[in-house]
């Protein structure tokens, strides 16, 4: 059987090195943060095997997150790809031991471009550190592995100060979540920030009645629209109120001769209603906290844009 002790002290020897970098949060962090926020160009990540590895990562964040990054690999720099990095640039470079052939020998001619230099680093006093702007200690008491070598905590802590930097960077550039949309427009991400102007029935699919509208015609407006509701406005299509299904049953319980009425005998006021800016994700909880199938859209003057049905939330699988 494998040995779960030991998957338990993996886990608690990063977790430990993550914890350690708390109070390691000084000065230093904060003028990174400044120099990565103040950036006029990309911010370039460099660093060789697994530190390379959490530079992409790192990289992918901030790129996400409103920073221009990029991964730069130290044997291609050297060879001429140096050239992507400009004086007005920030690079950020990862290495533990701090002393990496290829890392100490693309410093200098990074300097000499202009570019301001943080080193990431479990060797505060190498050569890397001596010749960067700032430097964060990402030093760990031990690795996870048995022999204290393969590089785990180490990495892990990288990762993780590097997350820290980019949160607080996106906090400092006021990055927003409409930002945050525009960037993931794919996936099941892009999907839960998707607005509903995207996916909800408007114009001739909008089921509308007014309020002196007999229930003959009402629940003909509703059938043919097929959304298990309709709206009823008045002449400016400004919402009055709405009526369901649901509506119509109770009605009909109550009051036997429901041809007799108009929409306006029938129908809930003030229903619930969102914007057409409202996220997918906040408008399907919306109607599943309300326990409700459709929800109107309507803009700043209550005229209704269109209706959003919780099919149409459901089939985005935000769920």
């Amino acid at each position: 059987m494998p040995d779960l002790s030991l998957a338990r002290r993996v886990l608690e020897t990063e977790s430990a090195a993550v914890l350690a970098l708390v109070d390691r949060l000084d000065d230093r962090f904060e003028r990174a943060v400044t120099l990565i926020r103040d950036c006029k160009g990309r911010v370039v990540l460099t660093g060789i095997g697994k530190s390379g590895i959490v530079c992409r990562k790192i990289a992918a964040t901030l790129s996400s997150t409103g920073t221009a990054a990029f991964f730069l690999h130290p044997g291609d720099a050297l060879h001429g790809d140096l050239g992507v990095v400009r004086g007005d640039d920030v690079v950020i470079v990862l290495s533990y031991g701090g002393a990496t052939d290829e890392l100490v020998q693309i410093v200098e001619p990074i300097k000499r471009l202009g570019a301001a230099l943080i080193a990431m680093t479990g060797a505060p006093r190498s050569l890397l550190a001596q010749a960067s702007d700032v430097v964060l200690d990402c030093t760990v008491s031990r690795e996870a592995c048995e022999w204290n070598l393969v590089p785990t905590a180490s990495t892990t802590a990288m990762l993780a100060l590097g997350d820290a930097l980019a949160m607080t960077v996106l906090v400092e550039k006021g990055f927003k979540l409409d930002d945050f949309a525009i960037l993931h427009p794919g996936g099941k991400l892009g999907k839960r920030l998707m607005r509903v102007e995207h996916l909800m029935h408007q114009g001739d699919q909008v089921p509308f009645v007014q309020l002196p509208t007999v229930m003959r015609e009402v629940i003909y407006e509703m059938s043919r629209k097929g959304l298990g509701m309709t709206c009823v406005v008045d002449e400016d299509r400004a919402l009055l109120g709405i009526i369901t299904d649901g509506d119509l049953r109770r009605k009909m319980m109550s009051s036997p001769h429901i041809s007799d009425l108009t929409a306006a005998d029938v129908m809930t006021a003030k229903p619930v209603t969102i914007s057409r800016t409202t996220l997918a994700a906040e408008a399907l909880h919306l109607l599943e906290e309300r326990k409700i199938t459709s929800i109107v859209v309507i803009d700043a003057q209550r005229r209704v844009e269109g209706v959003v049905h919780i099919h149409d939330l459901w089939d985005t699988q935000l769920v």
